[in-house]
């Protein structure tokens, strides 16, 4: 393996935290990152990120907000 460099290890970090990249692209990221703190935060930062994401993505809203958003939508909604 080669290191990828901060460029390449930056650009393709979305995908690196999304397991979506090929098995040699994400052990080149890996590697770098071992080697390289600012791209570690990087990491980390995204990581941070998408785990909150997830995370609010899983709240529900209470019901009866739920209700009232639902009662407006159809109130502006277009009769067929």
């Amino acid at each position: 393996m080669t290191d990828c460099g901060c460029d390449k290890a930056k650009a393709e970090l979305e995908e690196y935290i999304h397991n979506e990249l090929t098995r040699g692209e994400a052990e080149d990221i890996a590697e770098h990152m071992a080697n390289c703190e600012a791209c570690t935060g990087e990491h980390l930062v995204g990581l941070t990120l998408t785990n909150k994401v997830k995370s609010a993505c899983n709240e529900k809203a209470p019901v009866d907000l739920r209700a009232e958003v639902l009662a407006k939508l159809r109130e502006i909604q277009p009769t067929a």
